[in-house]
This record gives structure tokens, sequence and C-alpha cells, in this order.
């Protein structure tokens, strides 16, 4: 069975102490659940008080829930924040059933949301979150309210040649260590990022100590995006090297582009930079 695990005991308490540190910038979470679920336990954080409207954060991969540092006091501020980390991921989350397909990605978030008994949520997905966050759109979509996918991956476009080419060295014993630094430079268009970046650490180290047992995202069809009938916004990074931005597929429940709300079509709104601006999450793998 093939799960996703540390590298070695002494990888996972290298990973919690920078996890431990990146965590410590972020508010204090008012609740900390681990949910049972079919797959594992997943580690949820309620953000702000309890009440009606929740937000609900997927990360990007390797990002969990440190990711969202620069977002989380605003966001709480307004209304119950929830962050995930992902089962099968560097985190606090923890897996114990193999995780197949796109349906058993739907299925464990929605098992959590509803053991929290989480409803009318507004869910937020940044990259690789992004495609969770429309996989569980197309899927379990009863619990949403609205959508909000940041830069998603296999989601309007698939993976380019090139990023594919690039993660595969990431795994390479021998050339990872030089590989993985690259690769992060490489996505986040080269910018220079604080050696005490505390979201850098933790994708960093995630990357380095922690080995992905997931299957590769499929792309969706037409029909599916067509079938998400809450308001959904896309904010897609113009050069990302995720996806071609200037070439999305155009289906017909998509709009490209448009301007205003839209319910029930995906609102696409390109961005000039590869990286998040200050106001959205930092730059993370996918």
């Amino acid at each position: 069975m093939a799960l996703g695990r540390y590298r070695s005991p002494q990888a996972r308490r290298e990973y919690d102490a920078v996890y431990d540190r990146g965590f410590a910038v972020l508010p204090a979470p008012a609740e900390q659940h681990d949910v049972a679920t079919h797959f594992g336990t997943a580690r949820v954080y309620r953000f702000g008080r309890p009440g009606p409207a929740p937000m609900v954060l997927l990360p990007g991969r390797a990002g969990t829930t440190v990711m969202w540092a620069p977002n989380l006091a605003a966001f709480a501020a307004h209304r119950p924040v929830y962050a995930l980390d992902l089962i099968g991921e560097p985190g606090r989350s923890e897996q114990t059933g193999e995780i197949r397909s796109a349906v058993d990605q739907a299925a464990w978030i929605d098992a959590a949301l509803d053991a929290l008994d989480l409803r009318g949520i507004h869910l937020v997905g940044y990259s690789f979150g992004g495609w969770l966050a429309t996989n569980l759109a197309v899927r379990a979509p009863a619990r949403l309210a609205s959508l909000t996918l940041i830069d998603p991956v296999q989601t309007f476009a698939r993976f380019p040649v090139a990023l594919l080419a690039r993660s595969a060295l990431i795994a390479v014993p021998g050339v990872s260590r030089w590989a993985r630094p690259a690769f992060l430079r490489w996505i986040s268009d080269g910018a220079e990022v604080p050696d005490d970046d505390p979201v850098a650490a933790v994708v960093d180290e995630g990357m380095r100590t922690f080995r992905i047992a997931l299957p590769v995202p499929t792309s969706f069809t037409d029909a599916q995006l067509e079938s998400i009938g809450v308001p959904a916004l896309a904010l897609i990074a113009g050069r990302s090297v995720m996806h071609d931005a200037r070439r999305p597929r155009r289906g017909p429940g998509t709009s490209w582009p448009m301007s205003g709300s839209s319910c029930g079509r995906l609102r696409h709104t390109p961005s000039p930079a590869k990286r998040p601006p200050r106001s959205t999450p930092a730059s993370s793998a996918s």
C-alpha cells in the first residue's frame, strides 16, 4: 500500500521543528481538530470566532496551514476560518489509507468537513489546493456556498512538460539537494525569498523530508466544470509555470475573460505575476 511518509524518524523530527517555528507566526488557533477519515486523520485548525458562512482553506503542495500566514488574521476578522493540513502530505495530518483517485481525494475532505458539521462554506484553494477545491465542487458540492481558486493546477490547463521534468529531479537521490532549491526559485520567478521566511522554510523542509504517494491530479472535463453551480472566482498568475495562462481551456462552463460576479460560472482574472501578491499566500509548490 502506497502511503505518504517521512524519510526517517530523524527527518520527521527535523520537519516538526521547522513546522513549529512556522506555525508560531500564525494567530493562535481557537480550536484544533484531528478528524478521522477512511484515509487517515486530518488536522484542522479553526481561527476566529465560531459562526455561519465559514471559510475553508486548502494549501498548495507542502504548504500546510502555515502558508496562509499573510492572510489568516484578516480572514478571521470577518468569519470563522478552517485551515486543513492535507492527508498524504507533510504536516500534522496522518495518512493510513491509500488515496488512489480524485474520488478518494474528494471523499476524505468531505468526510472531514462533515465531521465538523461545516456547511455553506466558502472554499479557497491555492495551486494543488485549488485543484482539490475544484474536485470537491465537482464531486461533493452540497456543502459549498462559493469557490475561490488561486492559480489552480490541472484545472484550466495541463501541467507543462518543463514542470514535470523539473519535478522529477527533486526525487532523484544525489540530485535533489540542488534541484529542490532551484525548483522553488523557478516557480517563484527567481524572486528572492529571505532565509528566515517561515512559509518557504516549511515548504522546502516538507519537500526534503517527506515522500508523497498521491495520484497525479487529473484534468477536469468541460462537463465537470459546467456542473459547478456555486459562485466561483479563479485568479490565474499570468507567468505561472504550473500551466500556460495564455492558453486556458475554454469550456462551456467558463468565461474568459469577464468582469463582475458570475454565479455558476468561473470568472477568469489574469494576474501579471507568477507569485501571489502580498495579500495572498506566499508561493508554494503545486
